[in-house]
Order: structure tokens, then sequence, then C-alpha cells
């Protein structure tokens, strides 16, 4: 089989992708988490926050959120629907953290949860802590020595 007639009985066997309504469900889904995070933050400035306190509030609540649809297994299920609209960052992100852990529980919480949950987002962890703790050391030798 040559390369032609494979690319081209892998594009009779594919489905096609309705690529249009994929994107229209990612941005609603996208746009309703955003809508969501923007009611947090008016409920939390409505009560007397300052507005850095309640985006603090606001990152927690869809973080806690995140977590809890995807320990209860309904996340990847919006996830079906809403494609790409699902990794807004702070959920994907809380999504990536909280799945690996769901899915290793049954190896314990020392060799399963607390194992992989980091397997994805560590990296990310390790690299913002690191990059964190360098330009840290650097303003603070800027400040003692300038």
């Amino acid at each position: 089989m040559t390369d032609k007639q494979y690319s081209r009985l892998v594009k009779e066997m594919s489905p096609n992708s309705p690529l249009l309504r994929d994107c229209l469900y990612a941005f609603a889904a996208g746009g309703l988490i955003c809508v969501l995070g923007q009611f947090l933050m008016n409920r939390y400035t409505g009560m007397g926050m300052e507005k850095q306190d309640a985006a603090t509030w606001v990152s927690i609540s869809l973080v806690a959120l995140s977590a809890l649809l995807t320990g209860l297994s309904l996340y990847d299920d919006i996830a079906k629907y809403a494609g790409a609209g699902t990794l807004v960052p702070i959920t994907g992100f809380a999504n990536a953290v909280a799945a690996p852990a769901v899915e290793f529980q049954t190896e314990g919480f020392i060799l399963g949860v607390g194992a992989k949950m980091f397997t994805i987002a560590g990296p990310v962890i390790v690299y913002g802590l690191a990059a964190s703790v360098i330009y840290g050391f650097i303003y603070w030798m800027y400040l003692a020595f300038f």
C-alpha cells in the first residue's frame, strides 16, 4: 500500500469533525466559566472584600469546583461536549492535578494519589516554584545592594 492509498483510506474511514459546532461549544463553555468567575468576583466584592482578595477567592473557588467536578467524574463529561473550552487555565490546571489522583486512588494514598497527583502538573509546579525562588533571590539581591 502506498502513502497516497493509505492517506485516502484514512480519510474515507475517519468521521468528519463538526469543526464549527465544536468551536462554538468550546467558546460557550469557556465563556460560561469566565462568567462564573466574574459572578463570583462581584459576589465577593459585594461582601466587602478588596478586589485583590476577591480575585484570590475566585481562583480558590474555581479550583475547588473543578477538583470537585473531577472527583465526581463530571468534568470529563462536560469536556466531551465543551472540548477546549474547559481548558480555561485555572480550571483545566485543577483538573490536570485532580484527574491522576482520582485515577490511581485504588493504589492507595501514598503510592497512588500522592505519587500520581502531580504527574501531569508536577513539572509546571516545580518550574513555577523554582522560577519564583530564583526571581525572589535576584530581587532580594537587587534591594540589598542597590
